[in-house]
């Protein structure tokens, strides 16, 4: 099994002006635990995950006010495609993360996440038909 067969697209992607809570909103209606973010102002892409998400509230700043762009990951790892969800998970647990952005050339094609990899591995290995 290859990651692009199991990660998450498409991805929700948000800019750095969106809120904390438009974002978990967001995250919540797509049932995700990350959301992209795109900077035109900056290189590359970001990741705002459900942990930056907790840190800044139980810092007690007001998810009404504060910005995306004060908790985004921007020092990404990166998958593609090909790689098998034995890489994937690796990569996570050297990292110490749980998602990782999926691209192909310079695009953005999905996130997987350790939830992803769960899902497929728990399905492989079901005794029980499905």
């Amino acid at each position: 099994m290859r990651v692009r067969d199991a990660m998450t697209k498409p991805v929700l992607v948000v800019g750095p002006e969106h809120t904390l809570r438009q974002v978990a909103e967001r995250m919540a209606a797509r049932r995700v635990g990350s959301a992209i973010v795109m900077d035109p102002d900056s290189e590359g892409v970001g990741i705002l995950t459900e942990r930056d998400l907790l840190n800044a509230v139980g810092a007690g700043l007001d998810p009404d006010s504060e910005r995306v762009a004060g908790h985004i990951t921007r020092d990404v790892v990166y998958a593609v495609p090909d790689w098998t969800l034995t890489e994937a998970a690796s990569a996570m647990a050297r990292g110490g993360f749980r998602h990782l952005v999926v691209i192909e050339g310079q695009d953005v094609i999905g996130v997987i996440s350790v939830r992803d990899i769960m899902r497929v591995w728990a399905r492989e290995h079901d005794p029980a038909p499905t």
